[in-house]
C-alpha cells in the first residue's frame, strides 16, 4: 500500500507510484550485467555472509562480480573481505575497491576517515548514498551484489525503484518467526514486480565434528514450509561453520572453501542465459 492509496496494491492493476519505479541509469563508464539484491526480513540472519560468499561464489566460477554494501548503518562487507580504504575518484566518479580475489567491493566505510565513527543519518540521507554507490561508481561487473539491511524501509524501497534489480534472494534462519518476516519480505518484492530467485536458510545446522551428524541448534528447519508456501525454490541450506566464521572475522571470507552456495550461485548464473 502506498503513502497515496487505501487499497492493496499488490492485488490491482492501478498505476501505483511505487510499483512504475524509473530506473536510474548507473556511472557511464559502468557495466553491469545483472543486479541481485539480498534481503532479509530482520537482521542477524547472516544476509551481508551470504551476499560477500555468492560474490565469491561467482568469481569461482569465472564471472566478475562486486557488492554494493546498501548497509550503511551496519556495513560489514569490507571487514569479510579484508579491504580498506579510502575509496578513490577522480572528482567525477569513485572507483570500488577490489578484493583478493578480485571482488569489487563499495562500501561507505571505504569513504569514511574512521571506518569505527557511527553514520548517524536519517532515512533520506541514507538513500542517497546508495543511489550515489549506483550513480557514481564505476562498477564493471557480470553480477552486482546489493546486501541491503534488513525489513522493508527506506533503503530497500530506494533500491528496488533506482536499480533495475534482476532478481533477488531472501536469506533466513531456521526459527519459525522468520517465517512471518520471510512473508513480509516477499510481499514486498512482489508489490514491487521484482522477480524473487529463492530462499537461502542460514545457520540450518551444525556438524558433529565427531559423528557428522547434522544438528539443528536453533529447532526444526522451516524453510521448505515457506518456500512451498510461496511457490519458491530452496537454494541452499548453510550449516553452521566455525571455520567461516574464523576466515570472515580475520578478513579472509575469500579463503573458505565451502560449497553450500553452489546452488544459489547456479540460480544467478542462469540470469545470464535467459
Amino acid at each position: 500500500m502506498s503513502e497515496e492509496c487505501t487499497h492493496d496494491c499488490s492485488t490491482c492493476s492501478a498505476n501505483c507510484d511505487h510499483r512504475a519505479p524509473q530506473h536510474e541509469p548507473p556511472h557511464p563508464k559502468s557495466h553491469i550485467k545483472k543486479v541481485i539484491g539480498v534481503v532479509s526480513g530482520k537482521g542477524g540472519v547472516g544476509k551481508s555472509m551470504t551476499s560477500a560468499m555468492l560474490a565469491v561464489s561467482m568469481r569461482r566460477l569465472g564471472y566478475k562480480a562486486g557488492v554494493l554494501d546498501a548497509d550503511i548503518t551496519g556495513p560489514s562487507i569490507p571487514r569479510l573481505f579484508g579491504v580498506h580504504g579510502p575509496a578513490t575518484g577522480d572528482g567525477e566518479s569513485i572507483n570500488p575497491i577490489p578484493s583478493r580475489t578480485g571482488v569489487q567491493v563499495m562500501s561507505i566505510n571505504l569513504l569514511l576517515d574512521d571506518p569505527e565513527a557511527p553514520v548517524v543519518w536519517r532515512g533520506p540521507v541514507i538513500a542517497g548514498a546508495v543511489k550515489q554507490f549506483w550513480q557514481d561508481v564505476v562498477w564493471d561487473v557480470d553480477f552486482l551484489f546489493v546486501d541491503m539491511p534488513p525489513g522493508t524501509g527506506d533503503v530497500p524501497l530506494t533500491v528496488f525503484q533506482t536499480l533495475p534489480v534482476d532478481g533477488i534472494i531472501i536469506v533466513s534462519s531456521p526459527q519459525e518467526l522468520v517465517g512471518m518476516i520471510v512473508g513480509k519480505a516477499v510481499q514486498m518484492a512482489k508489490m514491487m514486480n521484482v522477480p524473487i530467485l529463492g530462499l537461502v536458510e542460514n545457520m540450518s545446522y551444525a556438524v558433529c565434528p565427531d559423528c557428522g551428524k547434522h544438528i539443528q541448534v536453533f529447532g526444526d528447519s522451516h524453510v521448505d514450509e515457506i518456500a512451498a508456501k510461496y511457490a519458491l525454490p530452496v537454494l541452499a541450506k548453510m550449516p553452521i561453520d566455525p571455520e567461516l566464521s574464523k576466515e570472515a572475522d580475520a578478513g579472509m571470507i575469500e579463503m573458505f572453501a565451502g560449497d553450500a552456495l553452489d546452488g544459489a550461485a547456479a540460480a544467478v548464473s542462469q540470469l545470464l542465459k535467459k
